[in-house]
């Protein structure tokens, strides 16, 4: 821990572990710390059942029905990873993946009406879903098909659409799609949280909805990925890189300041020790007074002994309940995933539910959710505050991240991830900049 360091990484979140990776492979110098005794921060995945209830706050042990404590990765912030999104990305580019194997999830669903109906994956399953009339069918397979042909750069791809000055709401009605028919692809295949999109200009819609069919023709049964043994996983991965370019790792270290000198950091201080560095990059919890409240967020975690009903006893799904389904402002998400993927006891089943918090009964919000997983046999619930970073940094050097929103994918962590490393660099992310230049010590002797 000698000699100043060009950056110092508080805590051992995805954001920060991915951050200290990328810095590592610049050539800058790192030291990354933790208070906790355990890599992932609010983005961990909690083993074993027994630890898991700790967590929590609940007295006594499991009972034996859910099978081996060890079995158990409990992941805190449901997640999956696009399969063409932005953070497969940046795990093929650092050859992380050499690290971890993922399981394709084995479906995707929307609520409508109080019933779940699987989202078509190919053209053959949009005309046959029950999701649509046939009139709307049509014009629905008019309407992808202007979306796989768009390009800004190209006016005959365009079909009359201006990008400049035409909202997404403009293009709906183009296409004459139907309320219940926007609903569903505004939700489950832009996978926008909220209505608000709407009013904007088009392209952000439709680069969305390309990104979700790109996904899923990688793969077909859905455009999502999971991580064997849950995503506590991921931050490892890229911890493990930053160590081979010489980043160095501290848990269960304790930070007992952030020392700063006309307004700028100058080092952290630790078990009584000042560390100097030039940059500082850390979650929201070590640095109260830099961030503000923006919201909340609800997750209920669930553990289940059975497939959730109307899935075809899929493995892994996750469920979009759009939120005009249920009178609210804010979608509620279903990420579920099983034994198959190493993370429960065998036949038994985690589906965790999350949405942002609208009213002062959050639990009573996700009552629609809970009830398609119904019996449920243990149950964990957290209310989260939602931190975003005051200052961009740009003066103290100190960046912080954003909390975890209730997205159950990784777009916009990744760009969070783009947004910080051009606040500290001063130049765009560049996937090409952080390709591995060295070899795993490991990989060496395997070749």
């Amino acid at each position: 821990m000698d000699g100043e360091y060009d950056v110092i990484v508080l805590g051992t979140g995805l954001k920060e572990c991915i951050l200290s990776g990328i810095m590592s492979v610049s050539g800058k110098k790192v030291l990354h710390m933790d208070r906790n005794n355990y890599y992932g921060g609010e983005s961990a995945s909690i083993t074993p059942l027994q630890q898991v209830y700790k967590h929590f706050g609940l007295q006594g042990q499991p009972p034996a029905s859910l099978g081996s404590g060890a079995d158990w990765n409990v992941d805190l912030i449901p997640k999956f990873l696009l399969a063409a999104g932005q953070l497969v990305k940046m795990l093929v580019y650092t050859e992380v993946t050499n690290y971890l194997e993922f399981k394709v999830v084995e479906g995707s669903f929307v609520y409508k009406g109080g019933q779940i109906y699987k989202v078509p994956s190919t053209e053959a399953e949009a005309l046959a879903s029950s999701l649509m009339g046939v009139l709307e069918k049509n014009q629905f397979r008019k309407f992808l098909k202007f979306v796989a042909s768009f390009n800004e750069e190209n006016a005959d791809s365009l079909d009359g659409v201006d990008p400049q000055t035409t909202t997404m709401r403009d293009v709906y009605k183009k296409f004459g799609l139907g309320h219940d028919v926007i609903d569903f692809t505004g939700h489950a295949l832009a996978l926008y949280q909220t209505d608000d999109y709407l009013d904007r200009l088009c392209p952000e819609a439709i680069h969305r909805i390309k990104l979700y069919s790109r996904s899923l023709a990688l793969y077909g049964r859905s455009p999502y990925l999971y991580p064997l043994y849950g995503l506590g996983e991921l931050p490892q991965g890229f911890a493990r890189l930053s160590a081979i370019y010489g980043g160095i790792y501290m848990l269960n270290k304790p930070v007992e300041d952030i020392v700063m000198e006309n307004e700028k950091v100058v080092g952290v201080k630790s078990e009584g020790k000042v560390v100097p560095c030039k940059q500082l990059i850390c979650d929201p919890s070590y640095v109260p007074g830099k961030v503000r409240k923006t919201e909340q967020v609800i997750r209920v975690i669930c553990i289940l002994s059975h497939p959730i009903q109307n899935t075809n006893d899929v493995n892994s799904c996750q469920i979009i309940i759009p939120q005009k389904q249920v009178s609210r402002r804010s979608d509620i998400y279903v990420c579920m995933i099983s034994s198959a993927h190493y993370v429960a006891a065998p036949g038994k089943y985690i589906a965790i539910v999350s949405t942002t918090v609208e009213t002062a009964e959050p639990e009573k919000e996700v009552e629609p959710a809970l009830r398609l997983l119904e019996p449920i046999e243990q149950k964990f619930t957290t209310i989260s505050d939602i931190y975003e970073p005051t200052d961009n940094g740009r003066e103290s050097q100190v960046f912080c991240s954003r909390s975890y929103d209730a997205s159950t994918d990784f777009e916009t962590s990744c760009n969070d991830i783009k947004d910080i490393y051009k606040r500290m660099t001063g130049t765009d992310f560049n996937f090409e900049n952080i390709k591995r230049k060295r070899k795993d010590i490991f990989e060496e002797g395997e070749h």
